[in-house]
């Protein structure tokens, strides 16, 4: 159980190592600051409010002693073992929870492979992605699709076409995605689309930021 931080210009990112190894109040205790950017300390004489914004990063086995890969067949952990320790990581703090995935064993294959994008590559793209960003939201309260009100991104001005929306209506209808969670897809659509040099994200965007949220292997 660790916690790292690293930053980049004026973001940080927790990384918090093992995180079902945390008391669970701690882990519920940053759901507010991931949604507001703002962390809030109240005193009998009254309450002063600090800027927080940051990216959070967890990680975590699928089980207390972390072989649960593959087929599991080395895991010994009981079913009840498993479900108290992935517990810990409450609904409401992964519904903050923007990308979800699950990591792979290393293979063979995977190490004699072609050596995958470099930094730089990416680094250039992703400024690339943020000046788009600062164009679009120029003159607004914000400057990231990730801070960008739901209401906004729904509003008539952005709004998505239904062809695009409507894996998260579907998922919406079905309980199987909160409206945090709904809005929390809009932006990450926005985000991919950027990424991609593209004006405005369409299905593709929508449903890869919906796969993204749901816990896909990788």
């Amino acid at each position: 159980m660790a916690v790292r931080w690293l930053s980049h210009t004026e973001v940080y990112f927790p990384f918090l190592d093992e995180s079902p190894e945390f008391r669970r109040d701690v882990l519920d205790a940053l759901r507010q600051p991931l949604e507001s950017g703002s962390v809030q300390v109240a005193r009998a004489h009254g309450a002063v409010r600090f800027p927080a914004r940051f990216q959070l990063v967890l990680a975590a086995n699928p089980c207390p002693c972390g072989l649960l890969v593959g087929k599991g067949e080395r895991c010994r952990c009981s079913v009840v073992a498993r479900r108290s320790y992935l517990a810990r990581l409450s609904g409401p703090l992964m519904d903050r929870i923007d990308v979800q995935l699950q990591v792979r064993a290393v293979t063979k294959a995977a190490l004699a492979g072609p050596p995958g994008e470099g930094s730089a590559a990416v680094a250039t793209r992703v400024l690339e992605a943020r000046e788009r960003q600062r164009r679009r939201w120029h003159g607004r309260p914000w400057r990231l699709n990730a801070q960008a009100p739901g209401a906004v991104l729904r509003g008539i001005e952005l709004r998505l076409p239904s062809e695009a929306t409507k894996p998260l209506e579907i998922q919406l209808d079905r309980g199987q995605l909160t409206l945090r969670g709904y809005d929390r897809c809009l932006r990450l659509a926005w985000t991919l689309a950027d990424l991609r040099g593209e004006t405005r994200p369409g299905p593709p965007h929508v449903l890869e930021a919906l796969g993204l949220r749901t816990a896909q292997a990788a």
